[in-house]
Formats: C-alpha cells, structure tokens, sequence
C-alpha cells in the first residue's frame, strides 16, 4: 500500500473520531455532565491513551529543546481554541458553527502554501470548494440568534486548528508524531485543568458520566490525534484538509443513528458533494484514472 494511502486512511480514520465529539457533548449534556469537566476529562483520557500508546512501543521520549517549545506551544493553543470553539457554540446554532469552523481548510491551503511550499492545484481547490459546498447543505445555516462575538470565536478556532495542523506537518519532521501528540495533549490537560479548578472543580459522579469522559478521551481525542500525526507524517497538510471534511458528516450521520436525528434530502446530497470532494483530492490524475477505468471495462 502506498504511503500516501496510508496517510490518506488515517487522516479519515481521524476525521470519523472527531465527528463524536458532538455525539459525546450531546451525551454529557443529557448526562448533566458540565463543560469544564468534560473538556479537562477529555485531554486527560486522550494523553493517557497516547502515553501507554508509546510505553507500549517501547517509545516512551521526552522533548528538550526547540521540539519541547514547540509541542507546548500547540498545546497552548489546543487548548485556546477548544475553549474558543465551545463557548463560540453558546452564541451561534450548532449548524452556524460548523459551517463557520469548517471554513479551516480554506486557511490551511493558503498557510500549507506558503510555509509548507505545498502546490495548490486546480484539482483540489475544486475538491475543497464540493466539500465546503457539501457541508452547507448538510449543516444549513440558521442565523436567528447569531452574535458576532460567535463568529469570532469560531473564526478564531478554526484559524487556530488550521495553524494546528500545518504546524503539526512541520513538526513531524523533527520528532516522532505520535510523541508530539502526547505532549501537546499533556499541556493541553494542564491548562484546562487549571481552568477547571478555578471555575470550581466538580467530579463526574455517575457511571453515564464517566463513560462520556472516557468516550471523549479515547474515541473523541487520544486515537483522532495519533491518526492525525500519522497521516500528516506522509500526506501533505492541504490534503490532510480536505479529509477533515468527513467529520461533520460522520457526526450527522451518528446523530440519525444514535440520536434518531432526522436525515433531509440535503442531508444526503451533502454527504455526496463531501464524499466527491475527498475522492477528488486524493486521486492524482482524475483523467488518467477515468482512461484506465474506461480500458478496463472494454
């Protein structure tokens, strides 16, 4: 299998991840589990997920240096933009958000672009313009109840995830992917621990409580991030992008399966424009394969 497949199906395998975190959040709300505690829960059970990942591989490795810096410098702003995306959905509708959120890949081709020296090819700007489009008709956009200071934290948070990620790309160049996450998940844990504690710490104190904490930390945020190292480890930023569109999809189509949400027609033909737009950005020469398909069938 070719490396740049390999990428391909773990950066997707990260994407269905994070499509829970909503699934989970909807959980913890009908838990009464608050949002302080289910944020710190799930770095936490993420980083000890990564840890014993690495322990396991006999890769346990402490940063110094430069790489160190860096990691809590993600970390830092991991945790950043996971407030600013939490408290942005206070403001806006959940459809609102995500369509605002998920503009990131627009900023991760322009910075992959221009740090990265990534080629931005027709090809996948027409991809990522069918995703994007795709996600408008899955998501919708209600504006009734929108503030601006929504718009800003979303658009924050997905400037800061696209950085994330294409600082995520440099990085993994200089130190293993997988002990990167571990730090930047450990960093990210302490500083919204700190928050958590200050805001007044509360312990979840039922069972379905912490099976959300569990679930967020290992489904929603340990193996999302391992993939996501991983994958950008042999596939470039822009493309890793484009994939990450398959998360709200994956959360839309969890919530008509667990949360007997219903499924539009626009629903549907989202999914398809997102489903097309991922194909098309990772097929190389779209013509090529259409001519060799043709053969085949003669």
């Amino acid at each position: 299998m070719r490396e740049e497949t390999v990428g391909a199906l773990l950066v997707m395998g990260s994407a269905v991840g994070f499509g829970t975190l909503a699934i989970f959040g909807k959980f913890a709300e009908a838990a009464g589990l608050g949002r302080p505690p289910l944020l710190f829960f799930r770095f936490l059970g993420g980083g000890v997920l990564v840890w014993a990942f690495l322990a396991l591989r006999g890769d346990v490795t402490l940063l110094s240096g430069r790489p160190a810096w860096s990691a809590a410098g993600l970390g830092t702003m991991y945790a950043v933009l996971t407030i600013a995306y939490f408290t942005g959905l206070t403001h806006l509708t959940a459809g609102l958000s995500a369509v605002v959120f998920f503009t990131y890949p627009v900023y991760v081709l322009v910075l992959s672009a221009a740090f990265l020296d990534e080629q931005v090819t027709l090809r996948l700007v027409v991809s990522l313009v069918l995703a994007l489009a795709g996600l408008g008709l899955i998501l919708g956009a209600d504006t009734r109840g929108a503030t601006p200071l929504g718009v800003v934290l979303l658009l924050a948070a997905a400037i800061g995830y696209a950085v994330y990620i294409v600082g995520g790309r440099v990085l993994s160049t200089s130190a293993k992917a997988s002990v990167l996450t571990a730090h930047v998940l450990t960093v990210a844990t302490v500083l919204l621990g700190l928050r958590w504690y200050v805001e007044g710490a509360t312990l979840p104190t039922s069972p379905t409580q912490w099976g959300v904490v569990v679930g967020i930390g290992v489904l929603g945020t340990g193996v999302p991030l391992v993939f996501l190292y991983e994958g950008l480890g042999y596939l470039q930023a822009n493309r890793a992008s484009v994939l990450g569109t398959a998360e709200p999809v994956t959360t839309v189509a969890l919530g008509v399966l667990l949360l007997g949400e219903s499924l539009t027609v626009e629903t549907a033909l989202g999914g398809a424009l997102v489903v097309v737009g991922v194909l098309l950005s990772q097929i190389e020469d779209p013509v090529g394969a259409l001519r060799r398909l043709a053969r085949t069938q003669r």
